[in-house]
């Protein structure tokens, strides 16, 4: 029998251990000393809610599933019925190839074939490792067609410190602009600095009863060009810290309300190198050149 997500790729070091899956390259699990990191998914199951996914060629939805290239029009099939949106990309649920499995190490590769709605040729990679440091997430394409392809990436891990709901976990949130999106369809309909605001989380505090399925940016960033997200539950002790690099100018963060699976049993922290509708807003888009490569990264690792 194979399991719903695919043959299952092991790696550990430092006491952390992570299983990445076959189907979508997708991180199944990550813990620390046996305790867990994300809320992730079971072996006999699929994912839901995105769990641990790589959103690519795109992060989070385009409305309608429809955008221009010049005077070509495109139609994307639309993966969010209900909202009449695409989402979260097109290779969640393809098969990725083993490229290198290591005892702390595990590369994927994927090829994106040029589609209905998306008309270009990428090569995907993702690297997962871990050590002392956590765990990184190297996310690469390569455009491998003769044309300029449009190109943006997220990933969706759901961040735990405990069984929850996540109402008593305090947020550290290094953002000072977020996006005001449609209540109905999840898209972006202008931004707002978070000062003054219920989302304002830049210094800890707890999450409590406050709904965030927001894109958050403007990030503050350490002297690596990293920018952190912390999560810790106060009653615990336990902590947990999100980073990004410089290529992820966005965080989409989401308390999981929606989540037929948990209802805010835990937050997810997406890193998008784009927000919601680059596709037609043009907002951080990336155009791939023929040949070009782009590459980014982003962990997660365990807090005293």
């Amino acid at each position: 029998m194979v399991a719903p997500s695919g043959e299952q790729f092991e790696i550990s070091a430092s006491g952390y251990r992570a299983v990445v899956t076959e189907c979508g390259g997708s991180l199944r699990l990550l813990e620390h000393e046996r305790r867990p990191l994300v809320d992730g998914f079971a072996e006999d199951e699929m994912a839901s809610g995105g769990r641990g996914q790589l959103l690519v060629p795109w992060p989070n939805r385009i409305r309608d599933g429809r955008y221009a290239v010049g005077d070509r029009q495109l139609q994307l099939p639309l993966s969010e019925p209900a909202r009449h949106n695409a989402s979260h990309g097109l290779v969640r649920w393809v098969a990725w190839s083993l490229e290198e499995h290591t005892t702390r190490s595990v590369e994927l590769r994927c090829r994106l074939m040029a589609q209905s709605g998306y008309p270009w040729t990428l090569d995907l990679q993702v690297v997962y490792d871990v050590s002392a440091d956590g765990l990184t997430v190297t996310q690469s394409a390569t455009n491998v067609c003769g044309h300029a392809a449009p190109y943006a990436h997220g990933a969706h891990p759901y961040l735990t410190v405990g069984p929850g709901p996540c109402d008593g976990w305090e947020l550290t949130l290094p953002a000072a602009t977020r996006t005001l999106s449609d209540p109905e369809r999840k898209l972006p309909t202008g931004s707002e600095p978070v000062e003054g605001t219920a989302f304002d989380f830049r210094v800890a505090r707890p999450l409590r009863d406050t709904v965030v399925d927001h894109a958050f940016t403007d990030l503050t960033r350490d002297a690596a060009g990293r920018a952190t997200v912390e999560l810790r539950n106060p009653d615990s002790g336990d902590a947990v810290a999100l980073w990004v690099d410089e290529a992820h100018p966005w965080l989409m963060v989401f308390t999981a309300d929606e989540d037929p699976s948990g209802h805010r049993r835990a937050l997810a922290v997406e890193p998008m190198t784009a927000q919601a509708d680059a596709f037609r807003s043009g907002e951080d888009l990336i155009w791939l050149e023929p040949g070009q490569d782009f590459s980014a990264s982003w962990g997660i690792r365990a807090l005293d």
